[in-house]
């Protein structure tokens, strides 16, 4: 099992990756701005028979096999400077989608053409860099319930990629590869266009599914 930090773990995203990874037995350190507020998350997925520690985000940073970030896009460059001197030999899941309010349901990359290439750009060459988990309806995913959508997960990193492609699985998502980093800017996009059929529809967590794939993994 991985050592897995979940940076920015107090939002909804953060929170319901950590509590299925915390459940399926890995071992789970939650980290906010705010060491204070990340130990009340903490405690409060403890109730769901599960163990988290909790810490700053800076200070758990270091020592993991795994780091994933769950910021929105306005705090990813910050929070990504803050814990870069940390990562080391961790791969480093980033989950941000450039959500640019008050038209969330548009689609607005930015001039990078993803906040994946963005946040690569930051860090710099040598971090093992992933992103995954852009379309995930967070509040399903901090239940029991089964989540009905496929994850895509993107990297240049193929080894580093398999591994949160396995991640997803522990989560009983199915994890599929969406190719090099270039690719994020698809699943990037796909949020506000998933977020305009939640509203235009009446969904409660509109997902995707992608049929017909012969090798791909079976759906949790």
């Amino acid at each position: 099992m991985a050592r897995i930090g979940v940076i920015g773990g107090t939002g909804h995203l953060g929170k319901a990756i950590a509590r299925r990874l915390a459940g399926a037995g890995h071992e789970v350190t939650l980290g906010s701005r705010t060491a204070d507020k990340a130990a009340t998350v903490a405690g409060e997925l403890a109730g769901d028979g599960v163990i988290v520690a909790s810490g700053a985000n800076a200070a758990i940073a270091a020592g993991q096999d795994v780091l994933i970030v769950t910021v929105p896009y306005a705090a990813q460059a910050a929070t990504l400077a803050e814990i870069a001197p940390h990562i080391g030999e961790a791969i480093l899941v980033d989950t941000t989608v450039p959500l640019v309010p008050p038209r969330v349901m548009r689609v607005q990359l930015p001039a990078a053409g993803s906040a994946a290439l963005e946040a690569k750009a930051l860090l710099g060459e040598g971090v093992r860099f992933v992103t995954a988990f852009h379309s995930v309806a967070a509040h399903i995913l901090d239940t029991d319930a089964r989540v009905d959508c496929d994850v895509l997960v993107f990297s240049d990193d193929v080894e580093a990629r398999n591994v949160v492609i396995g991640l997803a699985q522990d989560m009983a998502l199915r994890g599929l590869s969406g190719g090099a980093l270039a690719n994020s800017a698809a699943a990037e996009a796909l949020t506000s266009i998933l977020i305009y059929m939640n509203k235009t529809y009446g969904a409660d967590g509109a997902g995707i599914r992608f049929t017909g794939l012969a090798k791909a993994p079976p759906i949790a």
